[in-house]
């Protein structure tokens, strides 16, 4: 039975993608009317077009609702291998740095999944703006690459000082820990503006100047 299959192989109040779903040799035009007679009898819910999960019954007899969070880390942040391959940024990422108090509507996600430079969408009732990264992502680097794009943009972002700025900044690069050496090789992805941003919060040398 697909319900139980799916409960095996993917658990409750987990993303279930229809295009990547595989079930006793079953087409995709198949799959998709089993999974509406499923959804119908209450056993699964659907988020979005293609998109599916098992809802984890608790107090509330329909259980809670899946997060778009979760479904943009499974479908672009991550790949079929749950190797990294995609980030959060723009504005999302400056109100999680704590540099903006600001939430915006629209979700920015970085992916190696895009196919185009940029596209708008809406998911689970979400705007995202999906965008191509400056160059390829994986576990090594997303964090950087976060990192410089934020601090490519920190003038359309920021809410607060430089000085402050400076603070978040080193103290973020210094946990993680981001070398100049490591961030160096990615600059000439980035326009020479920059280098001014770094330089007036003091980090290029990825410590205080």
């Amino acid at each position: 039975m697909l319900y139980n299959f799916l409960l095996d192989k993917f658990g409750c109040d987990e993303p279930i993608f229809l295009s990547e779903l595989s079930y006793r040799g079953k087409t995709a035009g198949a799959l998709r009317q089993i999974m509406a007679k499923l959804v119908a009898d209450g056993q699964l819910c659907r988020f979005d077009q293609g998109i599916y999960y098992i809802p984890e019954i608790g107090l509330f007899k329909s259980g809670r609702a899946l997060s778009c969070e979760k479904v943009i880390e499974r479908k672009y942040l991550f790949d079929e291998e749950k190797k990294r391959c995609g980030y959060i940024g723009g504005q999302n990422f400056a109100n999680q740095f704590g540099i903006t108090t600001q939430v915006p509507l629209t979700i920015t996600v970085v992916s190696n999944k895009a196919t185009t430079k940029e596209r708008r969408f809406k998911l689970g009732g979400r705007e995202i703006l999906l965008r191509q990264p400056r160059c390829k992502i994986d576990e090594r680097n997303f964090r950087i690459l976060q990192l410089l794009d934020l601090i490519s943009g920190i003038d359309r972002y920021s809410e607060i000082t430089i000085e402050d700025g400076r603070k978040r900044m080193t103290k973020y690069m210094q946990q993680l820990p981001v070398q100049f050496g490591k961030m160096e090789q990615y600059f000439s992805y980035y326009p020479v503006k920059i280098f001014k941003n770094m330089y007036e919060m003091g980090l290029l040398r990825g410590i205080p100047a």
